[in-house]
């Protein structure tokens, strides 16, 4: 029963040690993007971008603590990101393929839905965003309309 134990426990400790010296990937295994430096972009790379960006408020402060919600209009796949104390937010992995939706909330303000377009060629797209208080009497009455 010990030498079981021992073995399981020399098993574990070798899974944690690779982890955390990483080794590239076999040829032709599926990996995240840029993962490892000194690798030339693979076919797969190539289709993909990101988006960066700062949250401000009203007065141009940044924003700690807004929820950034990114939406793929094809898959209609959410992502969300909490902006830190430099206010900056971040998506990698985003396909060139599909329309993406990004939004900025905190507490009772929100941003303006802005869009990354399939026909913005950017491999890094800054979109920048702004929360304000929304007016609900304009809401209402946009939604009557």
């Amino acid at each position: 029963m010990r030498a079981f134990l021992l073995t399981g426990m020399v098993l574990a400790s070798a899974a944690v040690a690779q982890q955390s010296n990483p080794t590239p990937p076999p040829e032709g295994a599926k990996r995240a993007p840029g993962l490892f430096k000194g690798e030339k972009p693979s076919k797969e790379d190539e289709n993909l971008r990101s988006v960066i960006g700062v949250v401000r408020n009203d007065g141009d402060g940044i924003v700690e603590g807004a929820i950034v919600q990114i939406k793929d209009t094809k898959t209609l796949k959410v992502r969300s990101y909490i902006t830190l104390a430099d206010g900056n937010y971040r998506f990698n992995g985003l396909s060139t393929n599909a329309d993406y939706e990004i939004t900025a909330r905190f507490q009772d303000q929100e941003s303006d839905r802005r869009t990354l377009s399939i026909y913005d060629s950017r491999k890094q797209a800054i979109i920048n965003l702004k929360v304000a208080k929304k007016d609900k009497a304009k809401d209402k009455d946009a939604e009557e309309k």
